[in-house]
């Protein structure tokens, strides 16, 4: 997961953020924005209970970086009492969370491409980003798999 923001101009709603948490396996994402960093927390404890009950798997271990976002103690109790592993990337190094950071690029210059081919103002950054997400994760192969995202996800086929 990582956390890439603040934009330079809030979205319609008065977002400056946006959560990017994608499962290593499938590849799936799936993004939350937020007005302050601080909601952080509340949205991963949210999407992990919803992800836990929705698809009767239980969440093993997350990834992030060393962001206070993280690296907290509502964080760390909400991990210890559900057992699971919170590891952290190397300070200063995105390299070493290289899945988000790739899929952040992906979003942010497919939402700008909308944008500018829609000719809609800055503030729509949060519709296009979450239209790029909904898309790619229908679109986008899983080269060792040889299926989308939402195919392993889902075990069907996308309704395109």
């Amino acid at each position: 997961m990582d956390l890439f923001g603040p934009i330079n101009r809030k979205s319609i709603a008065g977002d400056l953020y946006c959560l990017v948490v994608t499962d290593e396996y499938s590849r799936y994402s799936w993004v939350m924005f937020l007005k302050e960093k601080s909601e952080t927390f509340e949205y991963v404890e949210i999407l992990i209970t919803k992800l836990e009950s929705l698809y009767k798997l239980k969440v093993r271990r997350i990834r992030s970086n060393n962001g206070t976002e993280f690296k907290n103690h509502l964080m760390e109790t909400f991990c210890q009492k559900l057992g699971i592993h919170h590891e952290f990337s190397a300070p200063y190094v995105p390299q070493m969370n290289g899945v988000d950071e790739r899929k952040n690029r992906t979003l942010i210059e497919a939402a700008r491409t909308m944008l500018a081919d829609s000719n809609l103002p800055v503030q729509f950054w949060n519709e296009a980003i979450a239209n790029a997400c909904y898309k790619l994760n229908r679109v986008l192969v899983v080269k060792r798999h040889d299926k989308t995202c939402f195919e392993l996800l889902h075990r069907r086929k996308p309704n395109l």
